[in-house]
């Protein structure tokens, strides 16, 4: 059976690009879509779950992690910056404690490196 993972991230649209100026929503997005196709190809099962920064993504969180058990859960580069958005990276950090305690958690550093911080805690 292959190890289920699941990636939480910023929906691109939503997102803040002042310090990333290179970066777009549609880039962000093609990086997403082949990071998640990476892990598919490496057999995993993934599922994605992009959230919008208000409060609809604490219910679309948990709505995800009742659902599905999930043997990692990836916490992508965007909900940890900026600063602004710390109470909503603990409101996810603390709702995959809560609800997915067996699951290792895992953190990428950009939209491009994805499968390596999986691979960092789970092999296929």
């Amino acid at each position: 059976m292959a190890k289920r993972v699941l990636a939480i991230g910023i929906e691109p649209g939503s997102a803040d690009y002042s310090t990333f100026p290179q970066l777009t929503p549609e880039l962000v997005r093609s990086y997403i879509e082949a990071q998640l196709l990476r892990l598919r190809d490496l057999g995993y099962e993934v599922t994605s779950c992009l959230i919008d920064l208000d409060e609809t993504a604490e219910v679309v969180v948990t709505a995800v992690l009742r659902d599905e058990r999930f043997d990692c859960i990836l916490i992508g580069a965007g909900l940890r910056e900026p600063k602004t958005r710390l109470l909503l990276f603990e409101k996810v950090l603390n709702l995959i404690h809560r609800l997915a305690p067996d699951a290792a958690i895992c953190f990428n550093t950009t939209p491009a490196d994805t499968a390596e911080a999986v691979q960092r805690w789970l092999k296929p």
